[in-house]
């Protein structure tokens, strides 16, 4: 399939589906190799920005996602009447910002890392879908874990986590798992 029958594909599938599709996911629908869809779609987004059409494609993580131009919200949300998502409060986006690097990452985590209990901050931003649960921490008590999510990455435009901006990372002596440290011998 050339590229602009690759585009047109690509454009009708992210469409139609609404949400981010994995690149595996297309290629296997078209029948091309992921490098031919990864340049076809980077052609379409870069085409679409270029011309600054009312709707975009973003790279998400290892998927693409068709979404409406920022540059065209105020009038989407007039036309839709949809209200602006809540903002997040600072305790919420101190949790979001530790999840974000030093995930995955536990309550007991974030925690320690703010010093005040952070149960309704994580609960409140799994509600807003930018967290969520990433397993269990392989220690007694299987605290859950928890990752960003792709509408994290949509909400602060990123395209992935390599994005965020450099930080000083808090080092912790002991692994903030529950387990304690082993005791010296004698």
């Amino acid at each position: 399939m050339e590229q602009i029958e690759l585009q047109r594909a690509i454009e009708a599938i992210l469409f139609a589906a609404g949400e981010r599709v994995d690149v595996s996911r297309l290629s296997f629908a078209l029948e091309a190799d992921e490098n031919e869809i990864i340049a076809a779609a980077d052609a379409l987004c870069n085409q679409m920005a270029f011309e600054r059409r009312g709707i975009r494609i973003l790279k998400l993580e290892k998927g693409y996602q068709m979404v409406s131009s920022g540059e065209m919200a105020d009038f989407v949300t007039k036309a839709l009447e949809t209200r602006k998502p809540p903002k997040l409060s600072s305790s919420q986006l101190e949790t979001l910002t530790i999840i974000a690097y030093y995930q995955p990452a536990t309550k007991a985590m974030v925690e320690q890392i703010r010093g005040v209990d952070s149960a309704y901050s994580i609960s409140a931003l799994m509600n807003k879908k930018l967290i969520e649960e990433a397993g269990r921490l392989n220690v007694p008590g299987r605290p859950i874990q928890y990752q960003t999510t792709p509408a994290f990455l949509r909400t602060f435009g990123l395209s992935s986590l390599e994005e965020l901006p450099p930080i000083e990372k808090v080092s912790f002596g002991e692994p903030l798992t529950g387990e304690e440290p082993a005791a010296e011998e004698k």
